[in-house]
Parts: C-alpha cells; sequence; structure tokens
C-alpha cells in the first residue's frame, strides 16, 4: 500500500536520525481502510475511531478528515478547518514559503508553527536548503498522519532539522542552532491550526520573541559599555596569567572511591524567596556545598554563613559595590577578567578565574592557560547553576531564583539595590518609585507561579528562566529543587519543602576536607616554579603576538580606506575599477584571516540601516561608488575597534 511504503521510508530516516521521535510517534497509529490513491473524497470518522487520537491532546476521531485535492495531493482537515488548500496544497504551500523567504541570501532560522501535511515546511527546505528549520506540531497524531500519507524523505535527511511537540522544546531547540551561528528567525504561521490552539501556539511565540530579545539587549549593551569591558580585561590582563583556574575544579562533587553520592549544592540566588531560607543557612552548610552569587553574598555573611564558593561575573561598577563589605576569609572567589578591577584586590581567601566571555580575553586564555568556561544566560545565576554543576553535583538546591516579583518585591531585604534606593530617596522620589520602575522597565507580564497560580515578571527575566529549561533538559540526571515556591515556574525546577532538604546527612567534615585537598593541590600544581616560568614565557609570547596582529588589521584598514576613498573622489573607469576592487579584495582577505579579527569586531559598532535611493547606497547610481563608500565605513570602523584597544 502506498500510505504503508510512505511510513516505512520515513521510519527508516526517523529510526536513524530521530529515534525519539520515532517512538513517540509510534503511539499513535492511524489506519485507514484505503490507499492514498483510492482515498475517497473525505475519509468518515469511523474508519478512524478504532485507533485515532488521544483525548488528553484534545483532538477527537471526527476532528480529523483526509481529502484528496484537485491536484490529486491529500488535504487535511481538522475541526471542520482546512489546513490546507482543496485545490492545490503543494502550490498553497510553496506561496507560504515564499512569504517569509523574501531575502533569499539573509542567514535566517525558519520555524514552522503547525506541520499539518508538511507542504509550506517542504517548500521551505527547498528554498532555503542551508537555513535551519524548527517545526512545531502540538499534536504527534497529526505528525504521525503526515509520515503515513507522505514521502519526507528529503526533508529528514536535512542536517538541520528540528521537530518540537512541547512548548518548553523551542528554547532548547533555538539553543542547540545558535550553537553554530547568529540567526534572524523568521516564523510560518500555519493559521488553521494556530487558531484552532491560539493558546498553546501563542505561549511558544512568547518563548521565541523572548529568546530573540536577548540579541536586541546584548547589542544595547555591548554599545554602551563595550569599551569599558575592554578596559576592565586590559588592567587585569596579568590576572589570566598569575590565578588558577575552575578547571581544576571539575568533579569536586563526586567522591572518587567512594560509595557515598556526589555532594549536593545549595545554590544561593538573590530573589525575595532567599529571605526565607535565613534562618535555615547554618543548617543547609552542614548538608551542602554552598555556592552563591555576588548579590547574595552579603544575605549569607549577615547570616553568619560563609559560601565555599562565590561568582562575580558582571564587569560593571555598580555590580562590584555589592561585594562592599563583604570579604568572605573562607570563601574561594570565582572571577571572569573583565570584573571591574578592584575586585581583583578584594580578601577573600583565594581567587580562580572562569573562561573569559570576550574574544580579548579568550584570545590570551586559549595561549597561556585556559581557564574553564561556563555558560552565560545574561544574570550571575545562570553561570552559578552551570558552575554547580561543572562540580559534579547530582542534587542542586536553590534558594532566591525567583525571576519574578513575589509579594511586589524585587530582592531579598537588605539587598544592595534595596539600601541604595533607601539612601538615595527623598520626597519627590521615595524608594518606592524605585521599585515601580524597576518593575515596569523590563517589560512586565505574568507568569505560573512554581507553588500554583500566577505571579508578576518581566521579560528579561523570562529569558532568564529560558535558558534555566533549556539547561535543565540538557542536563536531566541533575535534579533541581526550589525552596522559593512564589517565584516563576520553570520546566525541570522542583518544588520542594526544607523538611527534605535538611533530612539529608551532615556532610561538612567531609567537604571542608575535600576543598582543602583540592585547593591545596591546585595551589602545589599551578605555582611550581618551573610551571610558572613557562606560564610567563606564554604570556609574553601571547601579548607580543596580540599587539603585531591588531597593528596589521588596523594598517590594512588604514590602506583599504585609502583606495576607496580615492575612488570616491575619482570616480574611475571600468578598467580602473577591476584594480580597485583586486587591491580591495586582498585586504580583506588579509583581515578575515587574522587571528584577532574578533578582537576588533567586538567592538564595531553596529551599523544602523539607511534608506537608500534606488540606484544604492545613499543615492548613488553607481554600484561601484556605493560598494566603495560602504568598505570606507567598515575599513574606518574597525581600524577605530582596534585602536580603541590601548596598552
Amino acid at each position: 500500500m502506498q500510505n504503508q511504503s510512505c511510513w516505512e521510508i520515513n521510519t527508516k530516516i526517523l529510526r536513524e536520525r530521530y529515534p525519539g521521535l520515532l517512538d513517540q510517534l509510534k503511539g499513535y497509529a492511524l489506519r485507514y481502510p484505503h490507499s492514498l490513491g483510492h482515498v475517497r473524497a473525505s475519509t468518515d470518522a469511523a474508519s478512524l475511531r478504532s485507533s485515532i487520537t488521544r483525548e488528553d491532546h484534545g483532538l477527537a476521531a471526527e476532528d480529523i478528515k483526509i481529502e484528496t485535492s484537485a491536484s490529486g495531493d491529500p488535504a487535511l482537515m481538522v475541526k471542520g478547518l482546512y489546513v490546507h488548500s482543496p485545490r492545490d496544497p503543494a502550490k498553497e504551500g510553496k506561496r507560504l514559503a515564499e512569504s517569509v523567504t523574501g531575502d533569499k541570501t539573509a542567514s535566517s532560522m525558519l520555524i514552522v508553527l503547525g506541520f499539518g501535511l508538511g507542504y509550506a515546511a517542504q517548500a521551505l527546505a527547498e528554498m532555503k536548503p542551508e537555513s535551519p528549520i524548527i517545526i512545531v506540531e502540538k499534536y504527534p497524531e497529526l505528525l504521525r498522519l503526515a509520515f503515513e500519507l507522505r514521502n519526507y524523505e528529503k526533508l529528514l535527511s536535512r542536517n538541520n532539522l528540528a521537530f518540537v511537540l512541547d512548548e518548553n522544546g523551542i528554547s532548547r531547540a533555538l539553543s542547540h542552532f545558535e550553537k553554530r551561528e547568529k540567526f534572524k528567525v523568521e516564523l510560518l504561521r500555519n493559521k488553521p491550526l494556530t487558531g484552532i490552539d491560539e493558546q498553546w501556539y501563542s505561549a511558544v511565540e512568547n518563548k521565541i520573541r523572548t529568546w530573540t530579545m536577548k540579541d536586541d539587549v546584548n547589542s544595547a549593551t555591548l554599545q554602551k559599555f563595550g569599551k569599558r569591558w575592554i578596559r576592565n580585561i586590559l588592567k587585569n590582563l596579568s590576572s589570566i596569567r598569575d590565578l588558577p583556574g575552575i578547571s581544576r575544579f571539575a568533579g569536586l562533587a563526586v567522591c572518587e572511591g567512594d560509595t557515598a553520592p556526589p555532594l549536593p549544592v545549595f545554590l544561593a540566588a538573590a530573589g525575595p524567596g532567599l529571605d526565607n531560607v535565613g534562618p535555615l543557612l547554618s543548617e543547609i552548610r552542614k548538608r551542602c556545598l554552598i555556592v552563591a552569587v555576588d548579590t547574595s553574598l552579603r544575605f549569607l555573611l549577615r547570616n553568619g554563613v560563609e559560601p565555599d564558593f562565590a561568582l562575580i561575573i558582571d564587569p560593571q561598577f555598580w555590580n562590584s559595590r555589592h561585594l562592599d563589605r563583604c570579604a568572605g576569609g573562607n570563601t574561594n572567589l570565582i572571577i571572569e577578567s573583565a570584573v571591574y578591577p578592584p575586585v581583583l584586590r578584594l580578601p577573600f581567601k583565594r581567587m580562580y578565574l572562569c573562561g573569559s566571555l570576550f574574544p580579548l580575553g579568550k584570545y590570551i586564555e586559549e595561549r597561556v592557560d585556559p581557564k574553564g568556561a561556563l555558560a552565560s544566560g545574561g544574570s550571575v545565576a545562570t553561570s552559578a547553576w552551570d558552575f554547580s554543576r561543572f562540580l559534579g553535583a547530582r542534587q542542586i538546591w536553590i534558594a532566591g531564583l525567583d525571576l519574578a516579583f513575589p509579594g511586589n518585591k524585587t530582592h531579598y531585604r537588605g539587598a544592595q539595590f534595596e539600601e541604595k534606593a533607601l539612601s538615595e530617596s527623598w520626597r519627590l522620589w521615595p524608594s518606592e518609585s524605585w521599585l515601580a520602575r524597576a518593575m515596569r522597565d523590563g517589560i512586565p507580564c505574568t507568569g505560573p507561579a512554581l507553588g500554583g497560580g500566577t505571579v508578576r515578571s518581566d521579560r528579561r527575566l523570562s529569558l532568564y528562566a529560558a535558558w534555566f529549561e533549556n539547561c535543565f533538559s540538557q542536563y536531566p540526571e541533575i535534579k533541581n529543587f526550589s525552596l522559593s515556591k512564589s517565584g516563576l515556574a520553570i520546566a525541570g525546577l522542583e518544588a520542594a519543602d526544607r523538611d527534605t532538604l535538611l533530612a539529608l546527612p551532615d556532610r561538612r567534615g567531609e567537604i571542608d576536607a575535600l576543598l582543602e585537598a583540592a585547593c591545596s593541590g591546585i595551589e602545589a600544581g599551578y605555582f611550581e616554579p618551573r610551571e610558572t616560568e613557562r606560564r610567563n614565557q606564554r604570556y609574553e609570547n601571547a601579548i607580543a603576538a596580540l599587539r603585531s596582529s591588531l597593528e596589521r588589521i588596523k594598517t590594512c584598514c588604514e590602506k583599504g580606506e585609502g583606495i576607496a576613498s580615492k575612488a570616491l573622489r575619482q570616480n574611475p573607469g571600468p578598467g580602473e575599477q577591476e584594480k580597485i576592487l583586486a587591491s580591495l579584495d586582498t585586504i580583506n582577505r588579509l583581515i578575515s584571516s587574522s587571528e584577532v579579527k574578533e578582537i576588533a569586531g567586538f567592538l564595531f559598532p553596529q551599523q544602523t540601516e539607511e534608506k537608500t535611493a534606488p540606484g544604492g547606497l545613499s543615492g548613488k547610481t553607481d554600484a561601484f561608488l556605493g560598494y566603495m563608500e560602504s568598505l570606507v565605513k567598515l575599513y574606518r570602523s574597525l581600524a577605530q575597534a582596534a585602536e580603541a584597544i590601548e596598552w
């Protein structure tokens, strides 16, 4: 039977490339009394009733019908609505695909909301063979039906295809493809399907919108603070040579040669929920490795507990103020090389570097001493969670990860933010005004609370939640428990009560012994005289190579700008244009092959879109002159970026 053969063809590929999806679809066997070539004009509901759907997915047997279109291709109806054209569904799918692929040169990530029988998805795959495609379909039974009716061998054989069958999976899919390249996200909505389940697909779109917001946030932040971060790294550059990295703590929580389970980690974030565990901190310390973020360190010290590790990642001055009068004599401080320089002089027990988040720091680390990268999701709490995972924990108990404003609070009581607002308040600008602004400026929204009901949050915090959901799903072996039930519900984060945590055995003696042994071993190996000498030499070589490469980029850009500017003034003929383009092509190849192009590009100013006249850039009627004009801007900006890295 043709239907059966389509399923067999598709199943063979699914088994090789998407075994998890195939296992899920096997529970939705749809049987038809006729092959596709003999399907009646409308397959009645009775023929589907025996095995079609599960009621918990919201589709009854009579909701689905298959018709043969005028073109001979199958057309799907769901709840009385045509999902595809009853005349020519393939042609309609191509038209829909063209509506989102107008710019065939753009690097796009294409998301199909509602697969149906896949006509639009197949057309997208043909039009943009290099672009990732994410197919979002609420109903697995419809996906199974599509695989039984049509041959998707070419579509399923793509290397950049993902299927999402639950609304939380979209963040994981986006993260997967973003690891390779930055993409512009484009949506193709199958309106009959998205209209039937508007609430479900709207939730998916909100997650997509939240995810894409981070690029706008990162660009604005870079434009505002990029040069500040570079200055910080340059002042702290020797710390890459002088401080050991966190890579030496990998697996610390795993007790080798012992039958005891891995040590649990208690992660203290800085949300309002942290207030609930203050009286328990001394007991928690007996049972867990304690990891604090910079904003929560003050809370722990005020409650008489010094965390084993504290993290500070943000390079900004005001972020460093969280550590004012918070010296932890027994706390190991984890820093990033771009932190505000005075942080390096604070009296903590020991300091360790995590991998740099910026190209300049990465360049030096790779040539001197790799430190161990931590994931960054825009908040220090995301890095703290990844560090807890890095330690080898299988249980991470979390307090203060609210990502919301329960009780109209932004942080725990006594946080630096609150104290600053109180100290600067006056009659016409009370602290409540600051609180209202903090809750308003992040684009307010509401979301489900972990303990039930809803809670006020904002888009920025929702972005952090999406990052955590993605990481929790990537490491299902790690159990994450929240002691803050009033915070935002996050897939993979379970609500837990304090009694469950306090039922864990006392392992503080074991924790202290492991920490002391690990830190002593790191110091003995890292600061061994011969190793120190070799590291110093690698550092000097890296600095010399960086200076030389940046100078070459600057020289190339200045030369290229001169050639392009001269061409704009003289308006050369066709023969001379070929020579100019050849010279500039050589310069472009030299720049693109440079090891430090990412360092200079980090400070490259974001170009604003200009309205252009029909003839070309800025009203130029000649394409060559328009190209020269764009190159002048490019070379000038890159040269300025290379020069901005002052020694």
